[in-house]
């Protein structure tokens, strides 16, 4: 799983005109998972499924 920084930079993730991560194989905006126990934010593509970290 990469974080969503790498994402960006290997042009997996793109950020639309209000600065919202979206999948860059889908077009679809990344919905947000948060684990209260974890460092990181899960960010998941709701089509595809793929997943990114995001620390908070």
């Amino acid at each position: 799983m990469k974080s969503t920084r790498k994402g960006l930079r290997d042009g997996d993730l793109e950020k639309d005109n209000y600065e919202r991560l979206l999948c860059s194989q889908c077009g679809e905006s990344l919905k947000t998972e948060n684990d209260p126990d974890e460092v990181f934010t899960l960010r998941i593509c709701p089509e595809c499924g793929r997943e990114w970290k995001e620390l908070r």
